[in-house]
């Protein structure tokens, strides 16, 4: 799509960029937890990479980074800026077996027809004992359970479509078929109203309960947002 073509890609500005080093701090400490590996001795691919936001943020963090995107655009300013990012798709790219100690998959999963076939790659690819991190959204949350079909993340014309859906037992169940162990699980943030839906106002009143909700909904596993740590066990 046009959208994911852009040559800016996905490259963030101001607060932007700092919720994204953040962010990027959270995982990479989640997989120094899970991996026992320190973040400078991390070799990660980040797959769909786009333009190389979190290429860049990891490697702030001292992490080797390299990455895969498929369009041609973002793959092409990523390669400018000095990354190391291979166009095009994963499979057709063929990369040595047990060459990275970690892959990721943000928003990635959610528009493939065939996921298991991706996760099968990922597992080929990395190291025994690696861990495959993909984020997605969990139909099982309190964000569904309210919202239902006006959730944005069902709509199949925003952001290039969503034609996958996982929860953490459907995330259980590709891990099994692929050669994976689920090494974790995370979920987090609720979601009653889109902006726009309803009078500001009320939106904001409701935003509030439902950011008082977060906290709770990561325990129960009932964010919308899930996070999820596949390990490579042989």
């Amino acid at each position: 799509m046009k959208e994911f073509d852009d040559p800016k890609g996905t490259l963030p500005t101001g607060k932007a960029a700092v919720r994204l080093s953040r962010h990027t701090k959270r995982i990479l400490n989640d997989i120094e937890a899970l991996s026992g590996k320190k973040k400078s001795e991390i070799r990660l691919l980040d797959v769909g990479c786009s333009s190389g936001p979190f290429i860049l943020a990891a490697r702030d963090f001292g992490v080797e980074a390299e990455g895969v995107e498929p369009s041609s655009g973002p793959a092409r300013t990523a390669i400018q800026s000095g990354l190391k990012v291979y166009q095009g798709y994963l499979k057709d790219i063929h990369l040595p077996e047990e060459s990275f100690d970690v892959i990721t998959l943000f928003e990635v999963l959610e528009h493939l027809r065939d996921p298991l076939s991706l996760v099968k790659e990922c597992h080929r690819i990395l190291c025994t004992g690696g861990l495959l991190v993909i984020r997605t959204g969990n139909t099982d949350s309190w964000t569904v359970q309210y919202m239902n079909g006006r959730w944005k993340y069902f709509s199949i014309r925003e952001h290039g479509g969503h034609i996958s859906f996982f929860n953490p037992v459907s995330m259980r169940k590709l891990s099994e078929r692929s050669g994976f162990v689920v090494a974790d699980i995370k979920t987090h943030r609720v979601c009653f109203y889109e902006k726009g839906e309803v009078p500001f106002i009320y939106y904001r009143l409701i935003k509030i309960v439902s950011d008082l909700l977060n906290a709770p909904a990561a325990w129960f596993g009932k964010g919308h947002e899930m996070r999820v740590y596949l390990r490579k066990a042989n």
